[in-house]
């Protein structure tokens, strides 16, 4: 049975972490490098986070903002030229 208070100690990839703000990998790396997450570094030297921590984060983002993340924008791409022979 996993209680909330195991989950604390789990450890997140950089990939998690970034679905769940909605973010870049390059991101998340730039909040720990800056002290707004703390990070954990496994023996290959992969970094890690604590979930109690990005939990928290988390939650005084959507405070603050008033609102959950949002997902990542995409964009899309028009050739001109092919909307140009078209015409």
């Amino acid at each position: 049975m996993n209680t909330t208070g195991d989950d604390d100690h789990r450890l997140l990839t950089p990939g998690e972490v970034k679905r769940s703000f909605g973010v870049t990998t390059r991101t998340v790396t730039r909040w720990a490098s800056t002290g707004k997450l703390s990070t954990i570094r496994t023996p290959g030297g992969h970094r890690r986070y604590r979930a109690a921590e990005v939990r928290a984060l988390l939650g005084a983002n959507t405070t603050q903002a008033g609102t959950t993340p949002r997902p990542p924008r995409t964009q899309t791409y028009t050739d001109p030229q092919r909307t140009r022979d078209s015409t």
